[in-house]
């Protein structure tokens, strides 16, 4: 399915894709979490995480591909589940970032679904809070400025309708809902 088309509960309205994006252990699945259990909506986890999990060995171009289409079905599972709004925790465009820095270039054909499945507003997580640990990063704590300038770059690129989303936890709280609701309220 879609994004955008009509989907989720038997509503014909459109379903509203907020993207949780930026640098690792940031919060972006923490607050995609809260969100969607805020709407009483679904929520999609980030597929690479759980890709990474099952390969336990590191990432490799030739993940790039199969990454992709986890995240798309992985997507389009959650748009079904939705309501009014579906939260993603990282989104194609993230496996578009990720494949050009680690590997010079991205397939084109992940780019363009990237593009015509772009969120309808991305929050974007700075890395000003403590790094968490965590066995299946890619990325260490020393890198977290370098990605999230990648993401500012890429996310200019793509067009898109960014709300920066930085401090502590309820900094990051108040400033997603708001934003998520000023999105809401001028889609009726």
């Amino acid at each position: 399915m879609v994004a955008g088309a009509p989907a989720g509960r038997g509503t014909a309205l459109r379903i509203l894709r907020v993207v949780l994006t930026g640098s690792e252990s940031t919060g972006k699945t923490t607050l995609a979490r809260a969100l969607a259990s805020r709407h009483d909506t679904a929520f999609s986890p980030e597929f690479a995480r759980d890709y990474l999990e099952r390969k336990h060995a590191p990432l490799t171009v030739q993940d790039v591909e199969p990454i992709a289409r986890g995240q798309l079905a992985a997507e389009d599972q959650a748009l079904r589940a939705a309501h009014r709004v579906l939260f993603l925790d990282t989104d194609l465009w993230s496996t578009v970032l990720y494949a050009r820095h680690y590997y010079g270039s991205c397939p084109a054909w992940i780019e363009e679904a990237a593009r015509s499945r772009q969120g309808d507003l991305y929050l974007l997580n700075h890395a000003d809070v403590p790094w968490v640990p965590d066995p299946l990063q890619r990325d260490r704590d020393d890198r977290r400025e370098e990605m999230h300038e990648l993401f500012v770059s890429g996310l200019r690129e793509l067009g898109a309708s960014v709300v920066d989303v930085r401090g502590p936890w309820p900094d990051r709280w108040a400033t997603a809902t708001a934003a998520v609701d000023r999105l809401l309220a001028a889609e009726g």
